[in-house]
């Protein structure tokens, strides 16, 4: 059963939806609607619940201020021209459009990312150019993280599970045991390199426990003892969902 809940915080309400689950520790997610939900451990009393929020403050008013900003700046419709950002591997960068008739590339230079193409081109023909780059990147830089954090599962999981990538509004990545695939989203191009490599390894042990249980969360603090910094950097650099 979800509640409803406030605790304060600098002289601010915070409300937030609370769900008790067979968890062993705290989470609390903000949803792109900027709604806060947090999941408790089933014995956890309702204090320490407030406390955990009340320790959140900061950041959950951080993270609903850069929603309402990213918000705002979705609206305006990325044209790729010299002076927009772009946010790649946890950098932000800056676009440099030059015009070039005879070869079309990208590549990175310093603080930015560098577009030659045809002086005629039309946006919709830079996206696509800046798409398949930005997609050629994400499938060599997710394969890596595979190939990094694998072995350290590789006993459990024995076959090494293939790797794709799309589009996905609701979660960071997905486990298709079946067909022995780990789905990532291609937002996390956008995140540091070793909070992909959490984002993987959380996948790789899917292959062994499906649910998140506290033999889930126990095997992913063994192999990666500091998954909550790399999660909390994650879930503070892409504004995507919390």
């Amino acid at each position: 059963m979800i509640t409803t809940h406030r605790v304060n915080y600098s002289g601010k309400g915070i409300e937030f939806y609370l769900e008790y689950k067979d968890i062993k520790n705290f989470n609390l997610r903000i949803k792109p609607d900027m709604s806060i939900n947090v999941s408790a451990p089933l014995d956890a009393e309702i204090k320490r619940v407030y406390d955990f929020v009340s320790s959140k403050g900061n950041w959950i008013f951080k993270q609903l201020k850069t929603f309402q900003e990213t918000k705002s700046e979705e609206k305006v419709k990325r044209e790729f021209v010299s002076g927009e950002t772009v946010k790649y591997l946890g950098k932000q960068y800056r676009l440099k459009v030059i015009p070039n008739e005879t070869n079309e590339s990208i590549k990175i230079s310093d603080k930015y990312i560098i577009i030659e193409t045809k002086k005629s081109s039309k946006i919709a023909h830079r996206r696509i150019l800046f798409d398949k780059w930005i997609r050629q990147q994400a499938k060599d830089i997710f394969v890596n993280c595979l190939d990094n954090v694998y072995p350290l599962i590789s006993k459990e999981v024995v076959i090494k599970p293939n790797l794709e990538f799309k589009q996905m509004s609701k979660r960071w990545g997905s486990s298709l045991r079946r067909k022995n695939v780990i789905l990532l989203n291609l937002e996390l191009i956008k995140a540091p390199k070793h909070c992909i490599e959490y984002v993987v390894l959380h996948e790789l042990i899917h292959f062994v426990y499906k649910n998140h249980n506290w033999l889930f969360y126990d095997k992913l603090t063994v192999l990666m003892p500091d998954w909550k910094q790399r999660k909390e950097i994650l879930d503070e650099e892409i504004v995507l969902f919390v």
